[in-house]
């Protein structure tokens, strides 16, 4: 751990009738990849910049990894740094959570009962993973019992054990109806795993299957017409518009809702790769900030708040409507930033950066094969590379692997990519 970062705040415990208030000009809540990298980028932009980063846990993920840990491809301690390393050392940290907006007052309030005001905020504290909306299942039970999960750091793990412990039988794969966070995940995994199955010569007594709450494989037509064929050619079951709501793990039974006429389908597994419902944090949700959905509510263009203009979000938390994924952020905090800084010097609206709803989606298809999805608020292809991204490519399938990660520890969450 480098020993020249940031030190974090001690937050000692305040008399209940005298809540200790501190202020800063800038407030970030949250250290994840969105809160991190407008973080970085504004301790670049700012000669002295008075700002905090509001954030709890004491490690940072690079959750875009967890499938190749899941795949048996990379160990999952290579998808964790220490969250002191990541913020910008001209930043503050509180090591706390928010347990309450009140953007009226231009303050947060912490779990230790202190508050924090701001002259601005910027909410990027991620989403929930609601484990407990499907019947039966505890987080406890992911990695036992031929449960598994990439949606948590130690489950992906936990999924490659379930890979190699597998013999045949119905291989099961879900998705929920959306919005979750990158939505390609539980299908790339489904992938490796029949590749797996495949090196292993049990694939012929075995079924692959995919039940998803949306109504296809995927939005984009242009990528979604090369994963049908990918599916086809794998012999791999679908079943779409239907949502996991029940579990068995005695008897390996999944049950799930049909989200056109509510009737119910069970299916026996010998193994089940869960991706759990998701949504809004509760304290955004019942924050004044929240759309009726439960989301910060942001202009998609500006990503400011409409009712409170000192306020601005993005990534998982906010309201935008695309793709909730570690590209999307990437695209997205340039323009937070463009646009909190024009708002800090009074310039008009007209000079606002605009985002065009940009988000990727690397998909990958097997070991070595991935199809880069790219593509805007209008489900049109946007291609940053010169050539077909709608077809498999080895080339692709190694930017994953070696180089995004390394965008990403060295290039977006500290401010220069």
């Amino acid at each position: 751990m480098s020993t020249e970062s940031i030190t974090p705040v001690s937050t000692a415990t305040p008399r209940p009738s005298e809540p200790r208030t501190r202020h800063h000009q800038i407030v970030v809540v949250g250290g994840g990849s969105g809160g991190a990298t407008v973080a970085a980028r504004l301790c670049r932009k700012l000669r002295n910049p008075d700002l905090a980063v509001i954030e709890p846990s004491e490690t940072h993920d690079y959750q875009p990894l967890w499938t190749l840990v899941g795949g048996g491809v990379v160990p999952k301690e290579r998808s964790r740094h220490f969250e002191i390393d990541v913020l910008p050392r001209k930043a503050t940290w509180i090591k706390d959570r928010v347990t309450r907006f009140e953007p009226a007052d231009n303050r947060v309030v912490l779990g230790d009962g202190s508050r924090v005001s701001y002259d601005y905020l910027i909410v990027a504290i991620g989403l929930k993973l609601n484990w407990e909306a499907i019947k039966g299942l505890s987080v406890d039970q992911i990695g036992k019992d031929g449960i598994c999960s990439n949606y948590l750091y130690d489950g992906c793990e936990g999924t490659w054990r379930t890979l190699q412990e597998f013999n045949g039988g119905t291989a099961l794969f879900t998705n929920p109806k959306p919005p979750i966070k990158c939505a390609g995940a539980p299908q790339k995994i489904m992938y490796l795993a029949d590749d797996h199955f495949r090196r292993r010569g049990i694939r012929q007594r075995s079924k692959v299957m995919y039940v998803s709450g949306t109504p296809g494989i995927f939005s984009v037509k242009e990528f979604a017409k090369t994963l049908n064929e990918v599916i086809a050619r794998r012999g791999i079951e679908t079943l779409y518009k239907h949502n996991l709501v029940e579990i068995d793990p005695a008897a390996r039974r999944a049950v799930f809702e049909n989200l056109d006429n509510g009737e119910r389908t069970e299916i026996e597994y010998a193994m089940i790769h869960i991706t759990p419902p998701q949504g809004p944090p509760d304290v955004v949700k019942e924050s004044p900030l929240a759309d009726e959905a439960g989301w910060v509510k942001v202009d998609k263009h500006t990503l400011q708040h409409p009712d409170f203009p000192n306020v601005f979000s993005l990534g998982d938390v906010s309201s935008l409507p695309t793709s909730k994924t570690g590209a999307a952020v990437r695209k997205e905090a340039p323009v937070l930033v463009h646009n909190l800084l024009a708002t800090m010097n009074n310039r008009p609206r007209s000079e606002f950066a605009r985002y065009d709803g940009y988000a990727s989606c690397p998909l990958v298809t097997g070991y070595g094969k991935l199809v880069l999805a790219e593509f805007d608020y209008d489900l049109k292809p946007k291609p940053s590379f010169p050539f077909d991204t709608t077809k498999e490519r080895r080339s692709m399938y190694l930017l994953k692997r070696y180089g995004l990660p390394a965008l990403y520890w060295h290039g977006m969450v500290k401010g220069r990519a």
